[in-house]
Parts: C-alpha cells; sequence; structure tokens
C-alpha cells in the first residue's frame, strides 16, 4: 500500500511533464507555422515590391521613350516633320550588310556622330563572326533594319518562300541583338501585295528611297559616289539616301555626311520616325 501512495507522485510529475512536453511540442509548432506565416507574408510583400518596381520602371521608360518627330511619306518615301522638327534632313541607309564594309562604315558614323539604318541580308550573318559584326553595330547604337534573307526579287516567289525571306531575318537580327526590327526594305523595292501585308502584320515601316547612285558603274569610286550623293538635283528635304556596304561607297562615306552637313543638311536619327502603321 505504501508503494501505491509511493508510486502515486512519481505519476503525477510524469504526467505534469508529460502535459509541459506537450505543451511545449504545441507552442513550437505554433511558433514554426507563425514563422512560416510571417516568412510567406515577407515573401509575398517582396515579390509585389518587385512588381511595382518593374513596373515603375516600365512605365518611366514609357515616359522617357522618344516621341516621333517624323513621318515618312509612303509616296515618295521622304521623311516629313511632325509638328515643329526641323524640315532639312537627311536619312542614311545602308544596304546589304554585314558583307565586308558595314563595320567600318558603322564606326565611321559613329565617330561623326551620323545615325543610320543598316539594312542586313540574312545570308550574310551566317558565322559567329558575322554575328558579332551585326551586334557590334547594333551596340554603337545604329538601326537594324530588314532586307530579306537572300535578296530575292519577292515578286519572283510564292507567298511561302516570300514570309521565309522576311520572318527569318527578323528572328536572326532579334536573337543576336534582342530587338526585332522596325524597318523594311525589299530588295530592288519591289514587293508584294503579301509583303506589304506581312510587314504590316510584322509591325514594320516599309522603306524604299529617295535616290542612291553607288550601283551605277560611273561612280564606283570614293569620289565619285560621294560627290553625287551630295549634289545630286534630287537632294531635298527629308531625302532617304540609299546607299550600299560597297568600298567606294565605305571610301566616300565621310564626304558625303560632311557634304550634307555643309548644305545645312541634319542627320536624321531613325528613331524619330514614326513607325506606327
Amino acid at each position: 500500500m505504501r508503494k501505491f501512495f509511493t508510486m502515486v507522485p512519481v505519476i503525477l510529475l510524469l504526467a505534469a511533464c508529460s502535459s509541459e512536453q506537450a505543451a511545449q511540442e504545441d507552442k513550437h509548432v505554433e511558433d514554426k507555422k507563425v514563422e512560416q506565416e510571417s516568412k510567406t507574408d515577407d515573401q509575398i510583400q517582396k515579390e509585389t515590391k518587385e512588381k511595382d518596381q518593374v513596373s515603375e520602371d516600365k512605365q518611366e521608360n514609357e515616359n522617357l521613350a522618344v516621341m516621333p518627330e517624323y513621318r515618312m511619306n509612303e509616296g515618295t518615301f521622304a521623311l516629313e516633320p511632325i509638328g515643329e522638327a526641323n524640315p532639312k534632313v537627311a536619312l542614311l541607309t545602308i544596304d546589304d550588310a554585314p558583307d565586308k564594309h558595314a563595320l567600318e562604315m558603322a564606326k565611321t558614323l559613329k565617330k561623326l556622330d551620323a545615325p543610320a539604318i543598316f539594312f542586313v541580308n540574312g545570308h550574310f550573318i551566317n558565322t559567329p563572326e558575322k554575328e558579332e559584326i551585326i551586334k557590334e553595330i547594333h551596340d554603337l547604337g545604329f538601326v537594324i533594319g530588314n532586307h530579306t534573307y537572300s535578296h530575292s526579287d519577292l515578286t519572283t516567289l510564292p507567298e511561302e518562300k516570300q514570309k521565309e525571306e522576311i520572318l527569318s531575318v527578323n528572328e536572326i537580327v532579334e536573337q543576336v541583338t534582342g530587338e526585332k526590327p522596325k524597318f523594311f526594305r525589299a530588295p530592288f523595292g519591289s514587293n508584294t501585295d503579301f509583303s506589304k501585308q506581312l510587314v504590316r502584320e510584322e509591325q514594320m515601316l516599309l522603306m524604299n528611297w529617295t535616290y542612291g547612285y553607288d550601283w551605277e558603274s560611273e561612280y564606283m569610286n570614293g569620289d565619285a559616289i560621294a560627290d553625287i550623293m551630295v549634289n545630286t538635283p534630287l537632294l531635298q528635304d527629308g531625302a532617304n539616301l540609299l546607299m550600299h556596304d560597297r568600298e567606294w561607297t565605305n571610301e566616300g562615306l565621310e564626304r558625303i555626311v560632311e557634304g550634307l552637313r555643309d548644305q545645312g543638311y541634319e542627320i536624321l536619327d531613325p528613331d524619330l520616325i514614326d513607325t506606327e502603321i
């Protein structure tokens, strides 16, 4: 009997310990739950702040986006001022890049602080080295345009082939530079109803030119092409100058830019052109 009474306090003590341990375990579980919920709330708040920051940055970038100051005349392909923009401008464009001289031409234009569009052919961007050239031209600040993959006359191709010629270049340029072309120029200036519609769907501005000479034999030297590009009677406000990745055009390029400026022309930044269709 005494043994029984001796064991009672022990049993009660063990029961108390068990109850206290259970209470501590419950508290620990509850604390872990609260901690987890708190951690989740913190994470949610962090993600919300990050999303808000991204939205603010996007809005700020949109606010800082350059507003169009020029619109292309779809009949003449000249650039016309919107509002009070300077009408005496000339746009420089270089086709068939990157054949042999595009990067050197880009560096010349960069030195002269003269913007331009480089219209590329996909078949020239066929090695990592050529991809790097396109990326370098883009990183120098120049706009990369789409001049089709193989420089074929689109009017001679079925619609599926026309589509491949145009979209493949968009894909290449976007992969290399991170930006899809905003400007399209068909080889020989030859478009079809299908290519025009596809270019609109791709949100590109279809562009031809007002004049160019460097494919004519009499202008295939630096002096001759520099002279005619500046002194032609076709030079006018908003002129859209067509040039190519050629040795003689490369040789005359600096003189062309300087000659245009001597005549009071501002070299037009392509980013100021309204590409909305």
